[in-house]
């Protein structure tokens, strides 16, 4: 069975289907409201448990980005030497190219997906879902038995994914000045408030839980730092403090100009836009062998994500102590995570617990998980669905 063939399996939850809303759903279940969202369109979760909405969601947002001094590389040579000056020991690329500060604001299109249960109940809770460098909001409902987002369904919560600004069906603006951490954070913290202020699907949310992996848990972290009442909870996966191997995973990624690497998905992006240059590269950043099915390696090699400059300079800088943030707080993380913890989260301590420590001194309630043998791509592993009865016992621990 090919990849493709495997994702297209893996999308079809039921035998027979009615026609809906620019989509399909399992037939007798009725399609959820689609206000807040432009060219809607509805479909079940890959596992059948969730009635989705997906289309775009319009955002405000501004924040104070980092001035580059720094122009779109010419070429894939210019890619590969700037960040061999990115990583070089004692190197001082990093602090040449910063040129202070500037305001950036705008309205940006957001490619998002709001998933209700399948039986028709309407929940107070629910879980803003921000994906990593890598990967779009599919990151989070990958594949029957790899959604976090069924999981998360059968435990009585909505769910909202969205592609990062640059990312997948979202808007992709300057790769450089705009598409940044702080921006990002800015736009997690509206798409959060919109939640709660009934703005998508009709439903207004008691609760919100912010749920990120890898860069989209540093957007989290931040926002549980500058709006520390924006959340009720918050669960980082694939994040800690340990920054010593991120040259070490920008450097296995072997990072290409997205429109060279798969012209046909990303022919409109400029050379500021990149993805990761193989199935052998996405391995080095995201998997450990042997705890993961080679179909979806593959998978989720054909459909990764973009990332950006802006992006890769900043991810490092925007998580700081969340020292007002009161709620619950777990961080999830692969025992064998990469870029957070040079392949080994135990070592020289638990770096998933320092973390949750070091950055949540007011928190409730602490806790953290290693998954075994699993890479830095948690819910593209065997142990994917382990992690996640960890996330909902937490949650529920803490009566959210």
């Amino acid at each position: 069975m090919t990849a493709l063939t495997f994702l297209t399996f893996a999308g079809l939850a039921a035998a027979q289907y009615s026609n809906s809303v620019g989509g399909a759903l399992p037939a007798g279940i009725d399609a959820p409201m689609t206000s807040g969202f432009s060219n809607p369109t509805v479909q079940p979760s890959r596992g059948g448990a969730a009635i989705c909405v997906s289309g775009h969601v319009p955002v405000m947002a501004s924040a104070e980005n980092v001035m580059f001094n720094f122009s779109i590389p010419a070429n894939e040579s210019d890619v590969t030497d700037t960040f061999l000056k990115y990583i070089t020991q004692g190197s001082t690329f990093a602090q040449s190219i910063m040129g202070g500060m500037h305001n950036v604001s705008g309205n940006y299109s957001i490619g998002a997906t709001l998933c209700m249960p399948a039986n028709g109940t309407i929940p107070s809770s629910v879980q803003l879902l921000t994906h990593g460098i890598g990967f779009d909001r599919y990151y989070w409902d990958f594949a029957a038995g790899y959604s976090y987002v069924d999981y998360a369904i059968e435990q009585g919560y909505a769910t909202f994914s969205y592609d990062r600004l640059g990312v997948g069906l979202s808007s992709t603006p300057d790769p450089i000045q705009v598409v940044q951490g702080p921006l990002e954070v800015s736009i997690a913290n509206q798409l959060a408030m919109s939640l709660r202020n009934s703005k998508f699907g009709g439903t207004n949310f008691s609760t919100v839980i912010g749920v990120g992996h890898s860069f989209g848990s540093a957007i989290t972290q931040a926002v549980t730092s500058m709006h520390p009442t924006t959340f009720d909870a918050a669960i980082l996966t694939g994040f800690s403090m340990n920054q010593t191997a991120i040259p070490a995973f920008v450097t296995a990624l072997n990072l290409q100009i997205a429109s060279q690497n798969q012209p046909y998905r990303f022919a409109g992006l400029n050379n500021g836009y990149l993805v990761d240059y193989s199935a052998v590269s996405n391995q080095y950043g995201f998997f450990r062998a042997p705890n993961f099915d080679p179909l979806i390696l593959a998978a989720g090699e054909a459909a990764k994500g973009s990332v950006t400059f802006g992006e890769l300079f900043t991810q490092a800088a925007i998580a700081s102590p969340a020292m007002n943030f009161t709620g619950p707080v777990a961080i999830v993380n692969g025992a064998a995570d990469l870029p957070f913890c040079f392949g080994n989260c135990s070592y020289p301590m638990n770096l998933a617990e320092a973390a949750v420590n070091a950055l949540y001194p007011a928190s409730m309630a602490k806790d953290n998980y290693l998954a075994p043998s699993t890479g830095h791509g948690v819910n593209l592993h065997y142990t994917a669905m382990d992690a996640y009865k960890f996330i909902g016992s937490f949650l529920k621990q803490n009566r959210y």
